[in-house]
C-alpha cells in the first residue's frame, strides 16, 4: 500500500489498471513531485519509508555541546575560532564553521555589541532607587513632565555605520565614501520637551564650557517660555541630569524661586532613562540626511528639523515611559532605548 497525505492508494491496484505515474497525479491525490517520489521509493526498495541520509557524523557530544554554550556565555566576546582552539585542546575536533551551528542551535547568534554606558554598583543601585519610585507613573503623570538634556552634533562627524550598494571597483567612488575629519567641528546644543511637543532649543556658542552661569541663563530664557506656552498655570515638574552645572546651589535656589519641581533623585550614567535621547537621534539621522557642508548650514538644519518634529513623535516617546521604567526594575542594567 502506498499513503499520500492520509488518503489510501493501492500501488497494485493502479500497475494492474496500467495506471502510470502521470495518470495518479491527475488524480490530485497528492502533490506531482510527491507521487514520484514515493513511487521511485517503493520500485527500487519495495517500500514507501524514505531511508534518513548517513551524513557527516556529529563531531561532538551533547556534553561537549553544553560546555561550549557555558564557555561563550561566560565571554560573549570569544569568537569561533578562539572557540574552536579550545575544542581541539580539549581533544574534540571542530572547525569553527561547527563551533557557530552549535551555536546557533542555542540561538547565540553573532551581533555587534551595544554600546552603553559604564554602570557601577552604586548607578544600579540609583536607577532601582529612582524606576521604585516612579513605578506607578502612568503615561498621563508622565505628561506632565519636561525632560531636558544636552547633545553634540558634529560637522562630518555621523557615528552611525552607513551601508551603501556598490559595484566591483567602486569602494572608493566618491558616491560610496562617507567623508571624515580628524577633528570634526562640534556643536552643543540644549532642548527639551514634553508630551505637548518639543520646547526651546539654544545653541551655545563656539568654545562655550556649560557652566552654572551659562546654565542659569539658558533656563531663565529657553525653559521657562517653554513651561510658560506648555503648561501655563498648570503644575510640572522638570527633569535634568545631575552635571555639576545642573547641581550647583545657585541653580537649584533659583529653579525654588521660580517655584519649578525637580524630578528627582535622577541616577547617573542613566542616559536610557530619558527619551530625549530617542529625540537626539531622530534630530541627528534628520540634519545628517541633508549633508551639512559647514558649520552655519549645521545650526540651521538643526533649528529646522527640531521644529518639524511632531506632537506625536513627542507623546509616543513620554508614553514609553512606563514600560522603561518596569525594565530597569528587573535588575537594574541597561534597558533599550
Amino acid at each position: 500500500m502506498v499513503f499520500f497525505q492520509g488518503n489510501t492508494c493501492c500501488h497494485h491496484c493502479f500497475a494492474q489498471k496500467g495506471f502510470t505515474g502521470k495518470d495518479i497525479a491527475a488524480s490530485k491525490i497528492a502533490p506531482k513531485s510527491t507521487i514520484y517520489r514515493i513511487t521511485k521509493n517503493f520500485k527500487e526498495s519495495g517500500s514507501i519509508v524514505v531511508k534518513k541520509a548517513s551524513g557527516c557524523p556529529r563531531k561532538s557530544s551533547k556534553r561537549q555541546d553544553r560546555l561550549l554554550k557555558l564557555i561563550q556565555l561566560r565571554d560573549r566576546g570569544t569568537t569561533s575560532t578562539e572557540l574552536a582552539q579550545e575544542c581541539q585542546q580539549a581533544g574534540v575536533s571542530a572547525s569553527a564553521r561547527t563551533v557557530r551551528q552549535r551555536l546557533l542551535e542555542d540561538d547565540l547568534v553573532s551581533r555587534r555589541a551595544a554600546k552603553k554606558p559604564l554602570l557601577s554598583r552604586k548607578n544600579i543601585r540609583d536607577r532601582l532607587i529612582f524606576c521604585k519610585r516612579y513605578r506607578d507613573w502612568t503615561a498621563e503623570d508622565w505628561g506632565k513632565a519636561i525632560l531636558s538634556d544636552e547633545s553634540p552634533f558634529r560637522l562630518f562627524g555621523a557615528s552611525v555605520k552607513k551601508l551603501v550598494r556598490r559595484r566591483q571597483g567602486e569602494r572608493y567612488h566618491q558616491s560610496c565614501v562617507t567623508p571624515t575629519v580628524k577633528h570634526p567641528e562640534t556643536i552643543h546644543v540644549w532642548g527639551c520637551f514634553s508630551a505637548k511637543g518639543v520646547g526651546s532649543l539654544t545653541i551655545l556658542p563656539k568654545n562655550t564650557a556649560m557652566n552654572k552661569e551659562w546654565y542659569q541663563h539658558i533656563l531663565r530664557e529657553q525653559l521657562l517660555p517653554t513651561i510658560q506656552e506648555q503648561f501655563g498655570d498648570e503644575q510640572c515638574l522638570f527633569q535634568h541630569d545631575g552635571a555639576p552645572c545642573h547641581k550647583a546651589k545657585v541653580i537649584t535656589k533659583w529653579l525654588w524661586e521660580q517655584n519649578i519641581g525637580i524630578l528627582d533623585p535622577w541616577p547617573g550614567n542613566s542616559p536610557d532613562l530619558n527619551p530625549i535621547e530617542n529625540l537626539w537621534s531622530i534630530l541627528k539621522r534628520r540634519v545628517d540626511k541633508q549633508k551639512p557642508t559647514n558649520s552655519d548650514k549645521l545650526q540651521a538644519l538643526i533649528i529646522q528639523e527640531w521644529a518639524a518634529i511632531s506632537q506625536d513623535v513627542a507623546q509616543k516617546l513620554i508614553d514609553s515611559m512606563p514600560g522603561w521604567i518596569a525594565e530597569v526594575l528587573k535588575k537594574g542594567q541597561h534597558c533599550k532605548y
